[in-house]
Formats: structure tokens, C-alpha cells, sequence
């Protein structure tokens, strides 16, 4: 197989969660054919059929035999026991490009897949499985961790279904990865105390108030940093 170009790719999706469909519908937007998808529950059968309507839902290893670009969205323990899993059937095809959306891992999780062309990709925000995801990921940043000579393709798709790539190092991932679950347990956790707070003093619309204190705070905090190189922005 041919290294493939960052246009108009058969793209397989792995995982039927919150993730790959909304991708995988922004991808088809760019003009991607989306040739499968796998799902296991009703639930996640339900959401492939929603957003990607019309695209067969598969087994794995079917998916990664038509796939020219193979989308990896399932949880980052799971990962490196499907990717050696795969390995050991001899599915993953040299060339193949193979692209994972755990945080918390980069390339190296493709250790034990020799000759594919690894990509990972963690978009920065928090996804419903709907299709209110694609307005989120238009103009979301997307962390991007891949071999020198192959960023330039991952940052294409990127581009391609609406956000902003940000390069991170594979020596960083760890650190971006606990920055970033760390922001969002803080913000929830926040949250909902100020919520339950107002809410024990018998306050209405303590999500509403809570709501908007929060984002006007957020919004200002960020505009504080934005554009400061020293934190990559």
C-alpha cells in the first residue's frame, strides 16, 4: 500500500462512543469516504446509525482490511491490546495511516505495529455523541502527536474537519494529557458545589447563575493567556 495523502481517504472508525462518529461525520464532511465503523451495544449502534447514516458497522478486523486511514477511538487502556492484538492477525497493512484520540498516549502505543504511519489526535472538548459535537470541534484546538515528516498530515485533517491543530511532543503527552483532565475536573467539580450550594439555600436557577458566573470567569481568565508563547497559545 502506497503512503496515502491527506485527501479523500477510506476511513475506517473503531469504536462507536462519544468520539468516533462525531469525527467520523466531520471527516465525511471533508470529503472522506467513511467505509465502516465498528459497534457492540444497542446504544452505540444507535449513534453510528444517527451520525454516519448508511455506513456498514463491521468487525475490527474488517475495518482495518478496507481502510486506507484506520480511527482508533476507544479508551487509552484499551489500546495497546487491540493495536498488538491486531498485530498478531497480521491485519494492519504497511502505509496504513492509524490514528488513536487517547490524551494520554502518543506514537509510541503503535510499538507493536511496525510499518503503519501513526498519528494521535485528542480534540479539546468534551464530547455528547451528537451532532452539537461538530459546532464544539469548529475552531477547538486538536493536539497532534506524530513523526516529524508526518505531521503535515495530521494537522490536514485537522484543518479538514474544522479545528485548529497544536503540535505536542511525544515526550509531553503525559503532561498534556493530566493538564487537560485536570481542567475538566476542576471546572466540574466547581460546578457542582456552587450549584448544590445555591440550590440548599433554596435559590432557582442555581445552574443558570452558576453557569454563567463560570463562563464569564473562564472567558476572562483565558483572555488573560491568550496569545502568550510561553504557554503555546
Amino acid at each position: 500500500m502506497s503512503t496515502p495523502q491527506a485527501s479523500r481517504l477510506g476511513i475506517g472508525i473503531v469504536g462507536a462512543g462519544r468520539v468516533g462518529p462525531v469525527l467520523g461525520r466531520a471527516l465525511a464532511g471533508a470529503g472522506h469516504a467513511i467505509v465502516g465503523i465498528s459497534a457492540v451495544s444497542e446504544e452505540s449502534r444507535e449513534r453510528a446509525e444517527a451520525m454516519l447514516p448508511g455506513v456498514p458497522i463491521l468487525e475490527v478486523q474488517e475495518i482495518v482490511r478496507r481502510s486506507e486511514l484506520v480511527l482508533l477511538a476507544i479508551p487509552g487502556s484499551e489500546l495497546p491490546g487491540l493495536i498488538s492484538g491486531l498485530a498478531k492477525l497480521g491485519a494492519w497493512q504497511p502505509g496504513q495511516l492509524v490514528i488513536h484520540t487517547a490524551p494520554e498516549h502518543g506514537t509510541a502505543v503503535f510499538a507493536d505495529a511496525p510499518g503503519v504511519i501513526p498519528i494521535a489526535l485528542h480534540p479539546g472538548i468534551v464530547f455528547t455523541g451528537t451532532s452539537l459535537d461538530l459546532a464544539r470541534l469548529s475552531g477547538a484546538t486538536v493536539a497532534v502527536t506524530a513523526p516529524s515528516v508526518v505531521q503535515p498530515i495530521g494537522q490536514a485533517l485537522v484543518v479538514e474537519m474544522g479545528a485548529e491543530p497544536v503540535i505536542v511532543t511525544e515526550q509531553d503527552r503525559a503532561a498534556y494529557a493530566a493538564a487537560v483532565v485536570e481542567a475538566a475536573a476542576a471546572v466540574r467539580a466547581a460546578a457542582n458545589g456552587a450549584i448544590r450550594a445555591l440550590d440548599a439555600l433554596g435559590i432557582g436557577m442555581a445552574d443558570r447563575i452558576v453557569g454563567g458566573t463560570a463562563r464569564a470567569a473562564l472567558d476572562e481568565e483565558l483572555g488573560r493567556h491568550g496569545g502568550d508563547p510561553g504557554l503555546g497559545a
